[in-house]
């Protein structure tokens, strides 16, 4: 847990404003007067009716669809914050396409600030932010139900009293407060009606068993049931997934704790992690798609037989998850092939590279049954420098520029949306080795996994292809 970062940062304060002696003891006379009987913590910032529809929801489908397609996820730093001309580059980025990417967001965390500091008193102010975000980008919107507020985990109540520690914040809810949670997941779907997509939990947070060295999968499922039913009594037409674990695995002579069947050159799955989701998925209330996380490289950061090869886990897995499903729509909420140094960042790789690996990914999950992915976006707040990003930190007015990643993910959700049937191309036997394809009635997509140029006959043509190119081809 924890490759993709968990900071949310410090609230972005309403008071920030106020200058001077004379506000400063204003602020604090209107703290006093708003802290909740017993001393539970300040109120100042919440209101009591959260479940009151926010700004103009977009108008959603008329059927939901239980897999929305290619897109990503926003963490800290994103584009509803910054520079106005940045944030509206990005805006307009979005909507270029006409594309309707889809954009995941976390309740509390990774940009948003805590829901409900003390039960029944709601603050949405960040969340709103991204939400309107999403709308005015022309996105589609999923809402992932984590985390949750402290006083639902063992620590305290009240707006000035959130522990945004990793440690607080990867602490699942105790289960005499699994109910309350559930109640903020039908909160939160009842002020954002245009959403129809969530995601309950992430990767297992807080739900490990000490005792017993193994997943809590009875509480997340007694949790996830909970969510489950109660959020389609606000809307029957919401769809529901989990749940979001973490497909780890292991190098491939390691046996302890390793599965026997489910293994490949690019490793052993993580028996533990297999039955945790057994568990779940016999004893769910019920899904509309199933999501979970992961890498195609090992718990040892090694990618096996190479970072190309190794994204064959993402076809494995994928093809057991959906046999053991029935068939359910399969969502990948993070993906990751490149391993992070030890400040979680990834800075190895050249982007081109980074960007070859990662469409060898995409391609991976496709064939594993996948039909929607989140690309984890690693923006930073400001400066130039953002391996991986998909657009330059909206900190200043030059941001919100279009990177590499971008094209990537943008072009793939176009080109294979949701119900995209799938064919087969030839390749020339010598080329076999050197690319990876995916393709369409109407696009081909190519990737070369050297890093020197190649000529690669795909489809009938041949053409040239540089070091670690992505090639998209027109079948039309």
């Amino acid at each position: 847990m924890g490759r993709h970062g968990w900071n949310s940062g410090e609230r972005r304060w309403r008071l920030t404003a106020l200058l001077g002696v004379g506000a400063a003891v204003l602020a604090l006379v209107v703290t006093l007067l708003n802290t909740l009987p017993g001393d539970a913590g300040s109120t100042v910032g919440t209101t009591r009716d959260g479940d009151k529809v926010h700004g103009t929801p977009a108008t959603p489908p008329q059927t939901s669809r239980p897999d929305v397609g290619w897109g990503f996820t926003h963490t800290q730093y994103s584009a509803d914050m910054g520079d106005g001309a940045a944030t509206e580059r990005v805006e307009g980025l979005l909507g270029r396409d006409q594309v309707s990417l889809p954009q995941n967001q976390h309740i509390m965390g990774w940009g948003a600030g805590n829901p409900e500091p003390s039960k029944g008193r709601y603050d949405f102010t960040e969340m709103d932010s991204r939400v309107d975000f999403v709308r005015g980008s022309g996105g589609t919107p999923v809402i992932t139900l984590c985390c949750s507020p402290d006083w639902m985990k063992g620590g305290e109540a009240g707006a000035d009293r959130t522990d945004w520690s990793q440690a607080s914040l990867e602490t699942a809810p105790e289960p005499a407060h699994f109910a309350d949670f559930a109640a903020l997941a039908a909160t939160v779907a009842r002020r954002y009606p245009d959403v129809r997509h969530f995601i309950v939990w992430n990767e297992f947070k807080g739900f490990w068993n000490d005792s017993e060295a193994r997943w809590d999968y009875e509480g997340y499922t007694k949790l996830y049931n909970l969510v489950y039913t109660a959020l389609k009594k606000v809307n029957k037409d919401i769809q529901v997934g989990g749940p979001y674990l973490v497909m780890d695995s292991f190098d491939p002579r390691q046996t302890q704790d390793a599965s026997t069947t489910l293994k490949g050159p690019w490793g052993a799955m993580d028996q533990r992690v297999l039955d945790a989701f057994s568990y779940w998925n016999r004893h769910k209330a019920g899904a509309d798609f199933v999501v979970v996380d992961g890498s195609s490289y090992t718990n040892d950061d090694e990618t096996l037989p190479d970072e190309f090869a190794a994204t064959d886990k993402f076809t494995a897995v994928g093809r057991w998850l959906r046999g053991q499903t029935g068939q359910l729509p399969l969502w990948w909420a993070e993906y990751y092939v490149e391993p992070a140094d030890g400040q979680d960042e990834r800075r190895g790789w050249s982007e081109t590279r980074r960007v070859a690996v990662q469409a060898s990914g995409m391609i991976a999950m496709v064939k594993g049954g996948a039909s929607s992915g989140f690309y984890w976006n690693p923006e930073k707040e400001k400066g130039t420098d953002c391996p991986g990003c998909l657009w330059t930190p909206t900190g200043t007015a030059s941001g919100g520029a279009e990177l590499p990643m971008y094209d990537l993910v943008s072009r793939f959700g176009k080109a294979f949306p949701p119900g995209t049937t799938y064919e087969k191309v030839s390749v020339a036997p010598d080329d076999v080795p050197n690319v990876r394809v995916l393709a369409s009635g109407r696009t081909v997509l190519v990737v070369n996994t050297r890093g020197r140029s190649i000529s690669a006959k795909v489809d009938g043509k041949r053409f040239a292809m540089g070091p670690y190119a992505v090639k998209w081809i027109d079948r039309r």
